[in-house]
């Protein structure tokens, strides 16, 4: 049964990604690629992988000069590690892509605001700007909870624009979580000895 409504849900996640990319090809006489809701459409496709991959469904991508250089979603239970969020696995590839570690030319894409760990690779790697989806009060370090990335005591400060289709990041979070939720009280009640 978990696994049916596992099936519908991942479904529905990539009929709403089918649909928001009919909308992009319609509107695209009208839509600016190098957009930033273009490339936050990019991150948001990542986020829809990590979904798939029952990983909280954070994406990101990193753009220079309008081309990706970078895209990642959150794997930290795929390869058992804390710092695998979409931000770093994307900076990691960003800075392979240019052998170096500054990414000062680069703007990050990303469906969540990021995170205090994130935050503080971010301003290292001297990011541009960061633009994100939905905002995250309980732990953003972009303006959330705090705000490292225009911290005025550290050596960068990184361009901000927040809300770039939050209602689509916001919703596959919420998918997500509620999802787990449910999964999490149906192996409950199949198992209640193992609480």
């Amino acid at each position: 049964m978990a696994f049916i409504a596992k099936k519908h849900e991942s479904d529905e996640c990539r009929k709403a990604a089918s649909e928001q990319d009919r909308r992009m090809t319609e509107e695209s006489s009208m839509i600016d690629l190098g957009s930033d809701a273009f490339f936050m459409s990019q991150a948001l496709r990542q986020a829809a992988r990590a979904y798939e991959a029952e990983e909280v469904p954070v994406g990101a991508v990193i753009v220079r000069d309008g081309q990706i250089l970078a895209r990642a979603f959150n794997q930290v239970e795929l390869l058992r590690d804390a710092t695998a969020h979409a931000e770093m696995l994307a900076m990691t590839q960003a800075f392979a892509a240019l052998g170096d570690w500054r990414l000062n030319e680069c703007d990050l894409y990303v469906t969540k605001e990021p995170c205090p760990m994130c935050a503080g690779a971010i301003v290292h790697a001297r990011l541009r700007r960061v633009i994100f989806g939905c905002p995250d009060s309980k732990a953003g370090a972009a303006g959330g909870l705090l705000n490292l990335l225009q911290h005025p005591s550290l050596n960068h400060r990184c361009e901000i624009t927040s809300g770039i289709l939050a209602d689509e990041s916001l919703m596959l979070l919420r998918d997500f979580f509620r999802h787990r939720r449910e999964s999490n009280a149906a192996n409950r009640k199949l198992n209640p000895a193992a609480e």
